[in-house]
């Protein structure tokens, strides 16, 4: 932090936007040490704790009424142990209350792991040193992923968008590889603005749902930070990041966003994808699923812009997939 506090100070920096979650968790811990001129686009920390924290988030939706999967919350792995008896259906979700656990010496990365029986429960909970800490264990969603974007400025909101996932990684529920921007559903706005409005938000943050069959919306997470399918939005018509920084620095100038449907995809994410389906057992994807999953592959939807290989910089791309080809080797 304390480098942060110089570079600041020697540029004269007056916005500082922290991108990934260990570092906002960092220098938000640290923000009285910020000069005075330099605006964090962030609420306080007790507020942001409120979305980041999955586990006080839950709650929170539990006490506003909201829709989200039914859930037992684990102070630790012999908590998660006790509860094992209690899943009443399987999948089963085991959902870290973080995805980066900041300790004073490390930073450790989690994820959700997805269990189809007790034992893989078990296995899980001995095999991951994340679930030392806070987690919730709760019932898996059929349905597709959707996310409500939105840009707050001190507790009043200013924007949404939103989007649905077409494609995953993994399959079942994860990260978007393949999105498209829809109109903003009046009902998950409501559950976003419920959820935002508590925390008296400041800045941007992308609310996570997957809506079941019954179009029930059940809230999945809270990104309380730029988000990965940002670059959608962006090419939507909607640019956040300038949107903010005119928020706070330009309110006078703000100008409501514009919106055209678009679509969005991650390369690599989705040959990953692709992978896992083909991979897998035939009792989870027969031939003709494993068939149609490869068609759809090789003939993305007319006007598909990519997140990352763009033609006019792809430098980007070059990065990715060095550090892709790496990630192979050490498989």
């Amino acid at each position: 932090m304390e480098d942060i506090q110089n570079y600041v100070s020697t540029h004269s920096v007056t916005f500082l936007l922290p991108i990934s979650e260990a570092t906002t968790y960092i220098i938000l811990a640290h923000r009285h040490l910020l000069p005075n001129h330099c605006i964090l686009p962030f609420p306080d920390s007790s507020d942001f704790e409120i979305l980041a924290d999955k586990n006080q988030l839950f709650h929170l939706a539990q006490d506003l009424n909201l829709p989200f999967p039914e859930s037992v919350w684990c102070k630790d792995r012999e908590d998660g142990r006790l509860a094992v008896d209690s899943i009443r259906s399987f999948p089963a979700v085991l959902k870290p209350s973080r995805s980066r656990i900041v300790l004073p010496d490390r930073i450790i990365t989690t994820h959700v792991v997805i269990a189809h029986t007790r034992e893989a429960v078990e296995a899980a909970l001995s095999r991951h040193d994340f679930f030392s800490y806070p987690f919730t264990i709760q019932s898996f969603v059929k349905g597709e992923g959707q996310g409500i974007f939105a840009l707050y400025r001190e507790g009043k909101a200013i924007c949404f968008f939103a989007h649905r996932r077409l494609r995953e990684k993994p399959p079942e529920g994860g990260v978007s590889v393949l999105s498209e921007s829809t109109r903003v559903s009046p009902r998950m706005q409501s559950i976003a603005k419920s959820i935002l409005d508590h925390a008296h938000w400041n800045g941007v943050a992308m609310v996570e749902f997957r809506v079941a069959k019954d179009g029930t919306p059940y809230l999945m997470e809270v990104n309380p930070r730029f988000w990965g399918s940002l670059q959608l939005a962006i090419d939507s018509g909607t640019d956040f990041p300038y949107l903010l920084y005119q928020s706070h620095c330009m309110e006078d100038q703000l100008i409501p966003p514009t919106y055209h449907k678009q679509r969005l995809r991650w390369l690599l994410g989705d040959i990953d994808r692709l992978y896992l389906v083909m991979k897998a057992p035939l009792s989870k994807y027969s031939l003709s699923s494993k068939f149609m999953n490869l068609v759809a592959f090789f003939i993305p939807h007319a006007g598909t812009r990519h997140e990352v290989n763009r033609f006019g910089d792809m430098a980007p791309f070059w990065f990715e997939l060095k550090r892709y080809f790496k990630t192979l080797l050490k498989r």
